[in-house]
């Protein structure tokens, strides 16, 4: 393989990967700046690729190439009603945060696996018709060498997770909207006192994060496994967040951070065509995501600082 094809085939398969822990880890970014924490991300993406796989499924014959698509949308919008769970429960209810999450986190596989039993007889899922395949640009496919590396037979998504997450930065530090989403998260005595609706902006927060971290369930689920089981979504969720700790809360940092833990998840598949790191044990490079996932939670949660008001109920009469 020449030396260009070998950087288009890393470049591409990095992108595969990174794209649904960017999107989830934008989500978990707008949450967290909202002032609520959630770990429920994982629980998300699961219901996200649970309702992307029955969607395409289901409408394949309908929508024809434009399924997937559809069903991006589908699963973001399943992740907005799952993650309204978890808003009720910890804006409304004042639950704690991590309990919340965790609850989430448990109940989206086996609700999963219910459904998809009740649905076909049986654990998974056969495997979808349409999924989001490989893209080329337009004329620029045809420019030498950068054409080949970053437009020919390309993930689309990729493209499309990272002008959202330039949109996320803007709409964070340059917009109101932003600004009063961040004051809820660092001080909502003082929002509250400014005439900031601090539990709308709350609602706001955690809604996006479902809109976004199911989407990247979905886009997960038709990029990669290819259908839906208990196993589809195995710890993407968990690195999304270490992807938003590690970018500290910041869009364009956790962009950044994603794509290399999606880089890292790509080396196990693309590895064998690697030199150097063919001659590493298949089982090191599988485990080397929640390793590094590790590593980076170890050495950044400590030194980080997050929202200060992140994880903290408000109480308006207080």
């Amino acid at each position: 393989m020449s030396t260009v094809g070998l950087i288009a085939l890393i470049l591409t398969s990095t992108l595969v990967y990174s794209t649904p822990l960017i999107l989830t880890a934008l989500g978990g970014t707008f949450s967290e700046r909202s002032g609520i924490v959630n770990v429920g991300l994982e629980g998300i993406m699961v219901m996200g690729a649970f309702s992307a796989v029955v969607f395409n499924l289901s409408m394949a014959d309908q929508l024809g190439a434009w399924t997937p698509w559809v069903a991006i949308l589908v699963g973001g919008g399943v992740g907005v009603l799952f993650s309204l769970l978890h808003a009720v429960a910890t804006i409304s209810f004042r639950a704690d945060h991590i309990i919340s999450g965790t609850v989430v986190n448990l109940m989206a596989p086996a609700l999963g696996v219910f459904l998809i039993k009740v649905l076909y007889q049986k654990g998974q899922t056969d495997n979808i018709s349409y999924n989001l395949g490989y893209f080329s640009f337009p004329i620029l496919k045809d420019i030498p060498i950068i054409g080949t590396i970053f437009f020919k037979n390309t993930f689309l998504p990729a493209y499309l997770a990272i002008l959202v997450a330039v949109l996320a930065w803007y709409i964070i530090y340059k917009t109101r909207f932003g600004l009063r989403l961040r004051s809820v998260g660092e001080n909502p005595q003082a929002a509250d006192t400014l005439g900031i609706n601090v539990y709308k902006f709350r609602y706001a927060g955690v809604l996006i994060s479902g809109l976004l971290g199911g989407m990247g369930g979905a886009i997960f689920a038709q990029s990669i496994s290819g259908n839906f089981s208990a196993g589809t979504i195995v710890g993407q969720g968990f690195i999304s967040m270490a992807a938003m700790i590690f970018g500290k809360w910041n869009p364009l940092g956790a962009m950044g951070a994603a794509l290399f833990f999606g880089f890292a998840q790509s080396l196990s598949i693309i590895g064998a065509q690697l030199p150097v790191i063919s001659s590493i044990p298949p089982v090191l490079l599988q485990i080397a995501p929640y390793l590094l996932t590790v590593i980076v939670l170890v050495l950044f949660l400590g030194k980080a600082s997050g929202p200060k008001a992140g994880g903290k109920n408000y109480i308006k009469s207080k």
